[in-house]
């Protein structure tokens, strides 16, 4: 019987390898996956002002709607992590990649308001599964040189989906009503879980810390390396928890004596950056329309500020893997907190309005977006979807939050300025939270195995 003869850590295999083909679908298939929430977030937003019209409901209403979807996202991801955390990534993301599909498709078809509600939360459901899966299963893909960069390369789909969801809303409206832009929400993410389903390798660091796995792990990793010999070998994940710890529940490690204080901090840096987030992505559309822009300025106006968002993805992404990713964080939340004030003040200034909200745009999505990327390299293998999934589920309380702050606001009178002004506020709080993560806890470090 052939003998295994050499132990291989499987973080430290992949950081020795290019960058490769099978890295570059992992990579595809999570941007497309975290396009269709971008899509998704911004359809909402863009078709809510004719769903008003069409269906003769009060602007405070449409707060309950668009926050549906958040409160799903945020329970989806609280529970979808431990799940992903025992039964594997591949299995979690394909499941919600059909739900939130086949959810948007019935609600194109929804009658009444509390039918769309009922199910723009279903729909949350599936995209709260499947954001911190795709992050996680990324940043397990991803060599240690690179993983900023590309888990945040990965995230710029956010972007890409929320430009999309601009533009396909501007074209189908008008051509063939609101309901169309549900209807293509739903019906491109059933067809890509087939391919999810038919293509997409399950993570090897999962499958690292589960028995009888050998022979598959080998498999993906001669995808990445083929000129290795690995048949005679056996894996091991990269973090090496105490043996008392790796019977514990995923999240009772997240919340663990070591892990907690940094766990708390980045619930709340979170929370505050998705406030900034989702009232500018889910109001910028009303807030133009309030302030006297036309559909079509107001539409190309609202689309700056994800397209900043692909820049600064990347930009942070490459500051964070450089240098270091705290600080960068930290930076980009502050500068934040500077530019939704001057967004604020530039509303009779279009040429002005327009670079702010790209800049702005920038900063407050790389912070965002870098918060989930900065999470995953906290955590150990057995807690790491747990860790990113429940920051992020306490996050989306944070756009919840956001989104009603919105509605009441406007319903308050707030203006354009003062709507963004306010803003700042979160910003600083989220800097804050973010720079103490970085501070020592009482000389504790998570240590690595193989290494």
């Amino acid at each position: 019987m052939k003998q295994v003869s050499r132990t291989v850590d499987v973080q430290s295999f992949i950081d020795a390898e290019r960058f490769s083909p099978c890295q570059w679908l992992v990579l595809i298939f999570c941007f497309l996956v975290v396009a269709a929430d971008g899509y998704d977030t911004a359809a909402i937003g863009f078709i809510a002002p004719f769903l008003a019209h069409d269906w003769g409901i009060a602007r405070g209403e449409l707060g309950v709607v668009m926050s549906a979807a958040l409160v799903g996202l945020s329970l989806g991801a609280i529970f979808a992590g431990p799940v992903a955390d025992r039964i594997g990534r591949k299995t979690v993301l394909v499941v919600a990649v059909t739900c939130f599909g086949a959810w948007t498709l019935v609600a194109a078809h929804a009658q009444t308001i509390t039918a769309l509600t009922v199910l723009r939360f279903l729909t949350g459901l599936g995209l709260g599964a499947a954001m911190p899966t795709t992050i996680t299963l990324m940043s397990e893909y991803a060599p240690a040189r690179l993983r900023a960069f590309t888990v945040n390369a990965m995230y710029c789909g956010f972007s890409g989906g929320l430009v999309a969801g601009g533009a396909a809303s501007a074209w189908l409206i008008p051509h063939f009503g609101w309901r169309s832009v549900l209807t293509a929400g739903g019906i491109a993410p059933l067809a890509l879980a087939v391919l999810l389903f038919v293509l997409l390798p399950e993570s090897p660091q999962f499958l690292a810390v589960r028995s009888g796995t050998r022979k598959q792990i080998a498999r993906i990793l001669k995808r990445i390396a083929p000129q290795q010999r690995l048949d005679d070998c056996t894996f091991v994940a990269p973090m090496a928890l105490p043996g008392s710890k790796r019977k514990a529940s995923a999240l009772a490690l997240v919340l663990s004596e070591g892990y907690r204080r940094r766990t708390l901090l980045l619930w709340l840096s979170c929370f505050m950056g998705l406030v900034i987030y989702y009232l500018m992505t889910n109001w910028m559309p009303t807030l133009f329309r309030e302030a006297g822009f036309s559909i079509e300025h107001g539409a190309l106006l609202a689309s700056l500020f994800p397209l900043g968002g692909l820049l600064g993805n990347l930009v942070a992404g490459w500051l964070m893997d450089r240098f270091d990713a705290n600080r960068t964080i930290v930076f980009a939340y502050l500068l934040a907190g500077v530019l939704v004030v001057a967004v604020g003040r530039c509303v009779d200034h279009p040429g002005f309005l327009g670079v702010s909200l790209f800049l702005c745009g920038t900063l407050v999505t790389s912070a965002a977006t870098s918060m989930s990327t900065y999470a995953a390299s906290l955590y150990p293998t057995e807690a790491r979807n747990t860790g990113v999934a429940w920051m992020q589920g306490i996050g989306r309380i944070g756009g919840v939050t956001g989104s009603f702050i919105g509605a009441v606001l406007l319903g308050f009178g707030w203006s354009f300025g003062d709507v963004f002004g306010l803003l700042a506020v979160p910003a600083l709080a989220a800097a804050c939270a973010v720079f103490m993560i970085a501070k020592p806890q009482h000389g504790y470090r998570v240590s690595r195995a193989a290494e």
